[in-house]
């Protein structure tokens, strides 16, 4: 079991700087923030720029992966994104994870003055942009003459990226998916997919919907001849109604059920002052103690104290 943590993008840089050198201090297996152009209820709160604040953060680090949790095509196109991405991989010694999301129909879907998209026009366009991230990423043969693809929603015109990617054969990518045509995405072209269980679903309902949605996903792999073990599974596990770091005993309840449903990854979030995933950084002190044990130990959780 690996520990992920996501720090959200709206400290000024000398807080954050602090806390994504913690974040590697600590051992956390993975730093990831958001990609939004603004938030839910944080929406008039400070909000800094995706790639800017994960370029710092790869010069501050030195081994820990990072990533973005997930990005989207709501206000992104694949050609310049791509450029964006290989060159965060470059600065980052190789160390970047690419999630990827096919966006939610709040502001980020509207800030661009788009039309309001179908549930299956946006998991085409979705589609369109995990194919073309893809193969811009594995950057263009020698003598070529670029990438290009034509499709409904994006194009790309012999476009350059220059140089070997410093991941092999690219980026990994980590797709999100709660549906059947999602997650044959994510089986087909994912190193890991991420769930965040059922929207709307709390308590035992939502462990409920994790489960199904974890056999769904074997299911989608095995359709597409993928095998079911081979891609990591994240779950998103401040979600459900709950956050994990309320306490100590809540964080060691979710791992430990994470674990037994076979997720490798779980994510939670950095403690904010107030609001959503408040909480006390003094509770990071506890989790950094299990972290050993959980890696060595094949996700079981010491009993401290």
């Amino acid at each position: 079991m690996r520990i992920g943590i996501t720090i959200l993008p709206q400290d000024p840089w000398p807080v954050a700087r602090r806390k994504w050198g913690a974040a590697e201090e600590y051992g956390f297996d993975g730093a990831w923030t958001y990609d939004h152009l603004s938030w839910r209820s944080l929406a008039d709160e400070p909000w800094h720029g995706t790639v800017p604040t994960l370029t710092a953060a790869a010069l501050v680090t030195s081994s820990i992966p990072i990533g973005v949790i997930v990005a989207s095509p709501n206000y992104r196109h694949p050609v310049p994104f791509a450029k964006e991405i290989a060159t965060l991989d470059e600065i980052s010694g190789g160390r970047f994870q690419l999630g990827l999301g096919p966006g939610g129909t709040g502001f980020d879907a509207a800030v661009l003055g788009a039309a309001e998209y179908s549930p299956r026009e946006r998991h085409d366009r979705f589609a369109e942009f995990v194919s073309g991230l893809d193969l811009l990423l594995r950057h263009e043969l020698p003598g070529s003459g670029g990438v290009s693809f034509d499709g409904d929603w994006f194009t790309a015109v012999r476009a350059r990226m220059v140089g070997a990617p410093a991941h092999h054969p690219r980026v990994p990518f980590v797709i999100a998916a709660n549906g059947p045509k999602g997650m044959r995405l994510a089986a087909e072209y994912g190193q890991g997919w991420v769930t965040t269980g059922r929207d709307g679903a709390v308590g035992e309902d939502w462990w409920t919907s994790v489960a199904d949605l974890a056999h769904r996903f074997e299911d989608a792999a095995l359709s597409v001849g993928t095998d079911p073990l081979g891609p990591d599974r994240y779950l998103m596990i401040d979600s459900g109604g709950s956050y994990a770091l309320d306490s100590i005993g809540r964080f060691d309840d979710v791992v430990g059920r994470a674990i037994e449903l076979g997720f490798t990854d779980v994510i939670t979030h950095w403690p904010r002052a107030d609001g959503i995933f408040a909480g006390s950084e003094d509770i990071l002190d506890d989790v950094a103690a299990r972290l050993p044990a959980l890696h060595e130990h094949g996700g079981v959780i010491p009993k401290l104290g």
